[in-house]
């Protein structure tokens, strides 16, 4: 079994890309962000007549997030108990949708970016992160896997040149103790094993051409319950993706696909 995560950086533009990744690695679930659109908005006919089902979460051109599955969907939950909201008037985002698929919870996840450490968005940010830690306490028995942008590096190797990134946010203590809270409860990092160093980036911002430096982060994780955890056997990341068709990410997302292979 094969399961993946990939901000997409909207679904409706990369549809193509999206279909032709699941049948070039024979993917059984997609879990997907930065969708940024409504359910009834997204182009389903060319994944359903590949056997797909999908979940999605989506509000216009914002957020948005869903699953994408050929071994069934079930027990679709959008958001999870005590989210917090942003913005005027206080409302919750489409940031969290969980979904179980044959015998393992999926939440696809896009966590808050915080934008600076001194931003409103950045206390959102941490706070988003411990309700969800609280929530997924209650997850831990089960073969679940939180998968998704989490927005944070979790270690200094985790990004090209920790020194670039001195005052900015993914790197600050409070968000990396947000991270290990959940390693701290139980949760395991699943692909960490299995991605070191450079080899692990999975954002590549469009400026200064970062990609083509390899000038990246790994901020799309994939965090497992330990029977889920004992089931990974491998991952991998899809750089080719990232480069697009002319190996300069024309058209492509700056984020890459992880793939996480199960027993």
């Amino acid at each position: 079994m094969r399961i993946a995560t990939w901000n997409v950086n909207s679904l409706r533009s990369r549809i193509d890309r999206v279909e032709a990744f699941l049948q070039r690695h024979d993917i059984d679930v997609l879990a997907l962000q930065e969708t940024k659109a409504r359910e009834d908005q997204l182009p389903l006919m060319g994944l359903q007549s590949l056997g797909y089902d999908v979940a999605a979460a989506g509000v216009d051109q914002w957020n948005g997030v869903a699953v994408i599955s050929r071994v069934g969907i079930t027990d679709v939950t959008a958001g999870f108990p005590e989210m917090p909201g942003w913005g005027e008037p206080l409302a919750a985002e489409a940031r969290a949708i969980g979904v179980t698929c044959g015998d393992i919870r999926v939440w696809s996840l896009y966590v808050p970016n915080g934008r600076k450490p001194d931003d409103p968005h950045y206390v959102y940010k941490l706070d988003w992160l411990s309700r969800l830690r609280e929530a997924a306490k209650g997850w831990l028995g089960e073969q679940a896997v939180l998968v998704g942008d989490w927005n944070i590096a979790p270690t200094d190797e985790d990004v090209f040149d920790i020194t670039r990134f001195a005052k900015s946010t993914h790197v600050t203590p409070p968000e990396r103790a947000a991270f290990q809270a959940f390693l701290d409860d139980g949760w395991l990092d699943v692909t960490r094993q299995h991605l070191r160093g450079e080899d692990a980036f999975t954002y590549w911002d469009y400026y200064r051409q970062r990609f083509e430096r390899n000038r990246g982060m790994r901020i799309d994780l994939m965090v497992g319950s330990p029977s889920f955890a004992r089931r990974v056997t491998g991952a991998f990341v899809d750089r080719e993706e990232r480069g697009g068709s002319d190996g300069h990410g024309k058209g492509a997302s700056d984020h890459a696909p992880v793939v996480a292979e199960l027993s």
